[in-house]
């Protein structure tokens, strides 16, 4: 069953200490009559409720139900064990995992349009559940069955998608071959197009050494890989600007003529754009058979539970995810 807007929106609350439940209990007030459905252990959420003096009422929700209007729909899912705001616990791991997998195979079978998610604790789910796990992105491509996904993060206009992620920078330069230039690329480029709607996108490409590498002088992977990989998929039509040097590309002139920047790894292109849109800037995964957005911050153990804690990320994130499964 294909998914259509007429479908509701999955949000996972993440890490059930951290500050994702205090997030998701904000977003009737943003969005009272969208279709959202969140994930999550109920008597969680009903005690941050309460906590943070909150008045809403929450429905219990299955699949194949209907919405209960005026109430934040709830599809329980047991955290594992007693939760504390602001104390995060190994053992509440396997109920984020499971979280997770739900909202993934239902965007899958259509019960879902979409699926935003708050931030989990990598550190928490490795000593709780999974040793692998490296993250929400490598996880739903599991879960999707796909060999690779882009991850990229917008704030306002501004679009940067990444070759590496979570690697370490000793292991980035070994990682940025053709392969992974192309197949990156392609991801994006399609998904600027199926689901941004753009229909011939233009990407600014990064240099993976300073000044890009000036000719060789400063490192060889310009020369040896990024510069033949982009004249051969400018070849087969694509719009590709670059390799550009990373100090001198996030120039409002230069963006204004992209519409999106691709960055060799995670901290060349990020900072700027979080610099750009703090609290506001959206994580989405390219490349997997359905919509996934998320905020752009960590858990703030420490602002779980006090009612300091900003929803303006999630807030962009679930709108996004409900534009673009409306088109």
């Amino acid at each position: 069953m294909a998914c259509t807007p007429t479908h509701p929106i999955a949000i996972t609350c993440g890490d059930p200490a951290g500050i994702g439940p205090d997030l998701v209990l904000t977003l009737p007030a943003s969005f009272p009559d969208a279709r959202l459905v969140v994930i999550a252990d109920h008597d969680v959420l009903t005690q941050r409720a309460r906590q943070l003096d909150l008045a809403i009422t929450l429905s219990d929700w299955q699949p194949g139900q209907p919405l209960t209007p005026g109430t934040l729909p709830v599809w329980h899912t047991p955290a594992g064990a007693p939760v504390t705001a602001g104390k995060p616990d190994p053992a509440t791991a396997s109920g984020t995992i499971s979280m997770l997998r739900r909202a993934a195979q239902g965007c899958l079978d259509g019960t879902f349009a979409a699926m935003v998610t708050a931030p989990v604790a990598k550190n928490v789910i490795c000593d709780g559940a999974d040793p692998a796990f490296t993250g929400h992105t490598e996880f739903l491509a599991e879960q999707a069955g796909v060999d690779q996904v882009v991850m990229m993060l917008t704030a306002r206009e501004l679009r940067v998608a990444l070759v590496t992620t979570h690697l370490p920078l000793s292991q980035v330069s070994r990682a940025v071959t053709a392969d992974s230039l192309t197949r990156t690329l392609t991801i994006l480029r399609d998904d600027l197009i199926g689901k941004y709607r753009i229909e011939a996108p233009r990407i600014l490409v990064l240099g993976l050494n300073p000044h890009a590498g000036e000719g060789g002088h400063l490192g060889r992977e310009e020369l040896d890989v990024i510069i033949p990989t982009l004249d051969a998929l400018r070849n087969q039509g694509m719009a590709l600007t670059g390799p550009v040097p990373a100090d001198t590309a996030f120039q409002p002139d230069l963006l204004a003529q992209h519409d999106a920047v691709l960055a060799m790894y995670h901290d060349q292109g990020l900072p700027v754009l979080k610099y750009a849109g703090f609290g506001e800037a959206i994580n989405i995964t390219l490349g997997l058979p359905f919509i996934r957005t998320s905020v752009d911050h960590g858990t703030a153990f420490d602002l779980a539970g006090t009612g300091q804690a900003k929803a303006g990320s999630l807030i962009a994130a679930t709108r996004l995810a409900l534009e673009l499964a409306a088109t």
